[in-house]
């Protein structure tokens, strides 16, 4: 039998070259491997705001998130592709976690501190300083080996581990530990280069960016700020420009070439900008050609979401039954 992995995205816009690198990549290459089950987290995208406008936004949302999947290669024959919400057992077995850890253990969650400090929150709602323990029943609910994430999250698959291993000692063994899979780019800087890749803060190249709009956004791009001029010796290192050459560039010869001229003051960064708008525009042509498709079927996204929430609810049941007979409460079905 195959190894499970659990992996997946809240629905609050759409995905970019810096989620590629992360997660999509790896999630795509090891649906051939694994039994992959990808969570559209819809209930995770509530925790910040759970305007009714950004509740009915979500659905939408959905949609444009599995046109994401489908566009770069996952394929629903092999990767069980579900709503967060469609599955309700998952958040009984959140509140069967929620007992197991203390508020003290998730301030100290590194993510969850750099958003109350960059939003200045003080006393965070338990939906934002909880969001490790509803993740943990999301990968354990189908028993899940292994969780692609990008290095930001990897704290919280620690959480997960935590979580497994409290259960597993006080009640039996019912949960593997899950292992994190970090991309081979942990981090990819955003297009101003003060910061990873961000929809929410607008310095993001998006998988569904035309052909124009990846143009102006590479020409736009941070540089190396004490380069002036073409004939200064430049550093390739920590330049955002470069760091996507290496990612998304597939020939290497003409990267080392464009890193040796750079750092001898004999190439600008006009042409090392073209050079990569070509990289990428070769790179996203055949996603947004999967994405064109797939959207002309709009039914397609619909019938997909509904075979994944009826193959993971038997699934998320029995995980549940096992974890309720483990502590003692006993099946659902047999105490009605």
């Amino acid at each position: 039998m195959k190894k499970r992995i659990l992996t997946g995205d809240r629905p609050t816009g759409a995905l970019h070259l810096g989620h590629y690198v992360g997660t999509l990549a790896n999630r795509v290459r090891l649906q051939d491997e694994y039994e992959v089950f990808l969570l559209v987290a819809d209930y995770h995208a509530l925790t910040r705001n759970a305007e009714k406008d950004h509740v009915v936004a979500t659905r939408q949302f959905t949609r444009d998130l599995v046109l994401d999947y489908l566009a770069v290669g996952i394929e629903p024959a092999k990767t069980t592709v579900y709503v967060q919400s469609d599955v309700p057992s998952v958040c009984e077995l959140h509140l069967i976690f929620s007992i197991l850890t203390t508020v003290p253990r998730l301030e100290r969650v590194p993510s969850l501190k750099e958003v109350m400090d960059a939003e200045h929150i003080e006393q965070p709602a338990y939906g934002l300083l909880g969001y490790p323990v509803l993740q943990a029943a999301d990968i354990l609910h189908v028993r899940a080996h292994l969780v692609p994430v990008g290095k930001d999250q990897e704290s919280h698959i620690e959480v997960t581990r935590e979580l497994a291993r409290r259960f597993n000692f006080l009640y039996g063994e019912v949960f593997p530990e899950p292992d994190a899979l970090i991309g081979d780019v942990p981090t990819l800087a955003g297009t101003d280069g003060k910061s990873k890749m961000s929809k929410s803060i607008g310095n993001a190249i998006f998988l569904s960016d035309d052909a124009a709009t990846v143009e102006q956004k590479v020409r736009g791009m941070y540089t190396d700020p004490a380069r002036i001029r073409a004939d200064i010796p430049g550093n390739p290192e920590g330049n955002p420009v470069f760091q996507y050459h290496d990612a998304f560039n597939p020939n290497r010869d003409e990267v080392e070439d464009l890193k040796a001229r750079y750092r001898a003051g004999k190439v600008g960064d006009v042409e090392v900008k073209k050079k990569l708008a070509v990289a990428l525009q070769n790179f996203l042509a055949p996603i947004r050609e999967r994405r064109a498709y797939y959207a002309a079927r709009p039914g397609t996204v619909d019938e997909i979401l509904a075979n994944g929430a009826a193959k993971v609810r038997p699934i998320s049941q029995e995980t549940l039954d096992r974890a309720r007979e483990a502590m003692g409460l006993g099946r659902v079905a047999a105490r009605a």
